[in-house]
């Protein structure tokens, strides 16, 4: 599966973004997907996942009631909604999937997009 992540750029604290991902290949729907962030001089860390069905959802503290994942496996993508935004929030965003193990961990997935850039300034 081939990840491409988009919608990232430049938003006032307070703000909202929508991050989207597409893939390609008709296994998409077999995994469970993630989303991880990495800002600079950090490492990368979890943000998101969904079960294959998006049914079931699990979040990093840090971001719950205020980032919401979805994905149409119709579609072959999936979505980053992020409202309320802070400077903490600066980094890269990736999306990823064909899960192995612990989807908590960058190590549990094979397939990564190349990420896209979301700063949030005070």
């Amino acid at each position: 599966v081939q990840l491409q992540a988009s919608g990232g750029g430049l938003v006032q604290a307070g703000g909202s973004l929508r991050l989207s991902c597409a893939a390609s290949g008709r296994t998409f729907s077999d995994y469970r997907m993630g989303w991880f962030r990495q800002a600079p001089g950090k490492e990368r860390e979890f943000v998101a996942s969904l079960s294959w069905s998006g049914m079931s959802m699990d979040y990093a503290d840090s971001v719950k009631g205020r980032l919401t994942a979805s994905r149409d496996n119709a579609k072959n993508t999936a979505s980053l909604q992020m409202n309320n935004l802070n400077p903490d929030d600066t980094a890269t965003y990736y999306c990823a999937t064909c899960t192995t193990s612990d989807y908590t961990k960058p190590t549990g997935y094979r397939c990564w997009g190349q990420g896209t850039k979301v700063t949030v300034s005070s």
